[in-house]
């Protein structure tokens, strides 16, 4: 499923498109149903397709367990959805079985109101281990060593690129095969950047989010969290660089923020016209390569790095957790697990899924088509990837604030010193790190 920034940027939005409405009874965890209760309510935003998928797991699973009834309940709004669901959760009507959008699950976690799952995912009725799942994935999903939720798939930051736009800036080199060969360098990137924005095409489209900021930290061998959760960025000089030349290439309109693109010549729209030479988001990108008619012009490229070595980037999730006054603790952990388990990531994410698992066994799902060309890309950048950090996620809105200050730098407003400085003084007042 996307996760918190597919929802977050115009353009991306895969938030339900239209008002749904399922007839659904009252929420479990308000009912007097006691610990037998074997009715569970599961609610989540999404698309009208992936609320149908849904509907097709909850029927399967309840044709495999009979005793069980799920009942859906969609929220249309991933701007709406985590609101109620708080206000559900204090006022005991929440229901059994939810997702958390990865910007919001610091905030659950430190509202008390989830389930402490670890014990049952480590117990032998379990289907979704804690093993079993990428540990760069989890996120602010985990506090003192308890995990109180766990990623139900992810969605790795991807460059994806167009070959026709490439070949009209006279690029011949095929990033794919640059990474493949360990040559993918900053240097060749930011050249054919260059080369891209001398041809009158955009170089790259980012959304301006936790995951664009990080990643080039990150790949460029920069230093933003220590392992203790503390902002070092504005110390570090590598940090401090790498930013700059990001600033550099945002202020002379090689890079270009998607949010900030007018409506109607959006990021979709430049990338499906070949327009623009990369275009960075998840596996969801499959359907703006297709929109182009020529779906086989597109591949993907890993995050350049200064040696051309793979590095940590971002990889977006979302979260399912469990109502910790649920009154039917046994139904909805038997769901829980099941849903997350690689069976269950099987079958959400066959066909024409748009995220790639996040627990081992289920890649075959990113792998069926041969598309794009290096899919494989998608698992690797995920095995290694990771999420927004801890210690940011943690505070409500904490993240935007920072992308808001990024902006800024794009924009030519602030220098990328300033940036950090903000940043850290920021996250400092907010964390008290």
């Amino acid at each position: 499923m996307p996760n918190s920034k597919t929802f977050l940027k115009a353009g991306v939005v895969i938030a339900a498109t239209a008002a749904l409405t399922v007839g659904l009874g009252a929420c479990s965890g308000g009912s007097g149903g006691g610990d037998s209760s074997k009715t569970i309510v599961f609610s989540t935003w999404g698309s009208a397709d992936e609320l149908a998928i849904y509907k097709k797991f909850d029927a399967a699973f309840m044709k495999k367990h009979p005793d069980i009834t799920v009942k859906l309940q969609p929220v249309a709004s991933y701007s709406d959805y985590h609101s109620k669901l708080l206000a559900q959760l204090a006022s005991n009507t929440a229901p059994d079985v939810f997702y958390v959008g990865d910007d919001k699950i610091g905030q659950f976690v430190d509202s008390g109101r989830l389930m402490d799952m670890t014990t049952l995912m480590n117990s032998s009725a379990s289907q979704s281990k804690v093993a079993d799942f990428y540990p760069g994935l989890f996120g602010a999903a985990v506090k003192d060593g308890k995990y109180y939720a766990a990623p139900n798939d992810s969605n790795p930051d991807v460059l994806w690129y167009d070959k026709i736009a490439l070949k009209k800036a006279g690029i011949t080199q095929d990033p794919a095969t640059l990474a493949a060969e360990g040559k993918w360098t900053t240097a060749t990137y930011l050249d054919m950047n260059d080369k891209l924005k001398a041809a009158g095409l955009t170089g790259s489209i980012f959304w301006n989010y936790w995951s664009t900021h990080y990643s080039w930290i990150s790949s460029q061998g920069g230093t933003a969290y220590d392992s203790n959760g503390k902002f070092v960025g504005d110390t570090d000089p590598k940090t401090v660089a790498a930013v700059d030349q990001l600033g550099t290439y945002f202020q002379a309109k090689k890079f270009i923020a998607a949010d900030t693109l007018p409506e109607g010549a959006g990021a979709d729209s430049l990338f499906a016209t070949h327009k623009t030479g990369f275009y960075v988001e998840g596996r969801y990108g499959i359907a703006t390569a297709q929109q182009s008619g020529d779906p086989k012009a597109y591949d993907i490229a890993p995050w350049p790095t200064p040696d051309g070595k793979a590095a940590p980037t971002g990889v977006a999730t979302s979260y399912l957790a469990i109502n910790k006054q649920t009154k039917a603790k046994g139904a909805a952990f038997t769901f829980w697990t099941e849903f997350l388990s690689a069976q269950g990531q099987t079958f959400r994410l066959q066909g024409a899924g748009n995220a790639v698992p996040s627990i081992k066994g289920a890649d075959k799902v990113v792998l069926e088509d041969n598309y794009p060309a290096h899919a494989k890309t998608f698992l690797e950048m995920r095995n290694i990837g990771f999420e927004d950090y801890a210690t940011e996620a943690r505070v409500p809105n904490l993240s935007t604030d920072i992308s808001d200050l990024y902006l800024k730098l794009y924009q030519g407003q602030s220098t990328a010193k300033d940036t950090l400085d903000q940043s850290a003084a920021l996250i400092k007042s907010k964390t008290g790190q």
